[in-house]
């Protein structure tokens, strides 16, 4: 066993470099992984020197990162996280956060230098309320997730201005109001593409696509009550709507405050009974070249009502 131990670490130091580096980013989780001693790649830079120097030269090792923060010995942890954050060198982040508390002083000053490299963003937070972290204050900020562990409302400073660059925004567990939508400045969302969220209260559909015009992707959770309008507003660049929760009795009318004449995939889910008359008017209004129509659990459609959807994308 030692004969076959010695020769293996032999082999391993003729490999060239650049095969060693392929291997050692196989090593790595998938996802975002936490700087732990025994996994990769902090256990890489424990094997022999040569494994540590390589390691160590490989930004893209140190790209994908989760932090706890909240508890336990915090500047021992920020002295680890800073570490991989340098090792990085520059490279484009992707950080998951877990907060358990909502002080985040230390996490905002660890983060501080590396706040332009930061272009992926997970939060989520174990306390009763949401994220006090900013996106606007990460100025290459592409994706921010914020998962709520109790479901919480979403807090404005977090969320009511967005960076430039920033395309996707998924609230998990985590209610935007009507009021706090209303709050924000025109077209601060007006860079997403791709928008994930739960509403509490009434659903103004318009309004939210007039504050995202380049959206492509929305997916809406909640209790979808009535919507007060006058004139559909037409959204020339939403392909793919998907919405989950119950239809209340006085909705019928909330397919008349839109009009999406790109929509590509549409799908329901837990809605119960289906508005057919107005949906299907909506689609004809649409003139939308429809390519997927989903009707999941919880939504109580007929074959005839089916048929005649066909019917619409022969």
């Amino acid at each position: 066993m030692q004969f076959t131990n010695a020769r293996s670490k032999n082999y391993s130091s003729r490999l060239p470099t650049e095969i060693l580096a392929q291997i050692f980013l196989c090593c790595i989780p998938e996802g975002n992984w936490k700087p732990v001693p025994r996994w990769a790649p902090m256990l890489l830079t424990t094997v022999c020197r040569r494994w540590r120097e390589v390691a160590m030269d490989m930004p893209d090792l140190w790209r994908r990162l989760q932090f706890n923060a909240g508890y336990g010995d915090w500047r021992k942890r920020a002295l680890c996280y800073d570490s991989c954050l340098k090792r990085s060198r520059g490279r484009r982040l992707s950080l998951t956060l877990e907060c358990y508390d909502n002080n985040l002083t230390e996490l905002q000053s660890l983060l501080g230098p590396y706040v332009n490299q930061v272009s992926s963003l997970t939060v989520r937070t174990f306390f009763r309320t949401c994220c006090p972290l900013a996106a606007a204050d990460f100025g290459g900020l592409n994706e921010f997730v914020i998962h709520g562990f109790y479901f919480v409302l979403a807090v404005p400073e977090s969320i009511g201005q967005l960076p430039p660059n920033m395309r996707s925004l998924k609230l998990m567990n985590v209610a935007l109001t009507v009021h706090m939508l209303s709050s924000f400045k025109p077209l601060s969302w007006a860079g997403l593409t791709n928008l994930e969220l739960i509403l509490d209260g009434p659903n103004p559909f318009a309004q939210l696509l007039r504050q995202c015009p380049n959206l492509s992707s929305l997916t809406i959770v909640g209790k979808l009550t009535a919507i007060q309008t006058s004139k559909a507003f037409v959204h020339p660049k939403l392909q793919t709507f998907r919405i989950s929760g119950n239809l209340h009795e006085d909705s019928i009318d909330k397919f008349k405050a839109i009009t999406l004449p790109n929509l590509r995939a549409f799908e329901a889910r837990n809605t119960g009974q289906w508005p057919h008359e107005d949906f299907k008017a909506f689609l004809i209004r649409s003139q939308c070249r429809l390519e997927s129509l989903l009707f999941s659990g919880g939504v109580v459609t007929t074959d005839g009502q089916l048929a005649e959807y066909v019917a619409l994308f022969p």
